[in-house]
């Protein structure tokens, strides 16, 4: 069996996002889960910046984060997930959740980062309309008469 090329196919073919920016955050690599879940081409992704998918009003915090993980080769996001909101290609937000992989050459020189991303807004809507109806449930027993 060949190890690269199934590493390969996995990747390219999963359902969530994997992409790689290199260490001034230009994208190098954007599979058809990426393409699927943002509606960029990998055509049109790849040599952009990830402001491509990163709401404006997010940008400066994330470039600060960015890169401190490549001037300190670590993220805690490699062990934890983050979940932030993306933007699509038209322009509506999806919520996300991902874990990164700090990438490094043979003499350990952070090279950039690969991410792998989910699509959670589904999940994300059920849970706020489930809070919803708890306060809402919470309000009538509060109001109901008592007896």
């Amino acid at each position: 069996m060949d190890t690269e090329r199934l590493c390969s196919t996995i990747i390219e073919n999963a359902n969530d996002a994997v992409m790689f920016s290199d260490s001034k955050g230009i994208i190098q690599f954007w599979n058809s889960g990426a393409e699927r879940m943002f509606g960029y081409r990998s055509e049109e992704a790849l040599g952009k910046s990830l402001d491509l998918i990163i709401p404006e009003n997010l940008r400066q915090r994330h470039w600060d984060g960015y890169f401190r993980v490549m001037a300190s080769g670590t993220s805690r996001y490699s062990v934890e997930m983050l979940s932030a909101p993306a933007l699509r290609k038209d322009g509506s937000r999806i919520s996300t959740e991902f874990s990164m992989v700090v990438v490094t050459d043979t003499a350990g020189q952070v090279q950039g980062v690969a991410a792998i991303i989910r699509d959670v807004t589904a999940r994300w809507q059920r849970e706020r309309e489930q809070k919803e109806r708890i306060r809402e449930l919470e309000l009538l027993q509060k109001n109901a008469p008592q007896g």
